[in-house]
């Protein structure tokens, strides 16, 4: 399997240029967080908890918060490494 530097080279450049190399590789891990999130999301429709209808499967729903979870603390970092906000 190839490097993400590799795959997404295009897409990686185009973050860091746009938000720097830290926040734009960020960025990127928040944005493949996001396409996760969905496919997770659709495969959920099809695999219905037994137990909860209307729900996913339990292991997709672990899978789901663990994602969110993630997502929470890129943008947190994120947040963080623009540094003081300066007052309007």
């Amino acid at each position: 399997m190839a490097s993400v530097y590799k795959e997404r080279s295009d897409e990686l450049e185009r973050f860091e240029f746009q938000f720097g190399v830290e926040r734009g590789r960020l960025a990127m891990a928040q944005d493949l967080l996001t396409d996760a999130l969905s496919l997770v999301g659709q495969h959920g429709v099809y695999c219905q908890s037994i137990r909860q209808p209307g729900k996913p499967a339990m292991d997709l729903q672990i899978i789901l918060k663990l994602l969110n979870d993630s997502k929470e603390l890129v943008t947190d970092v994120m947040d963080g490494l623009k540094g003081p906000q300066k007052p309007a």
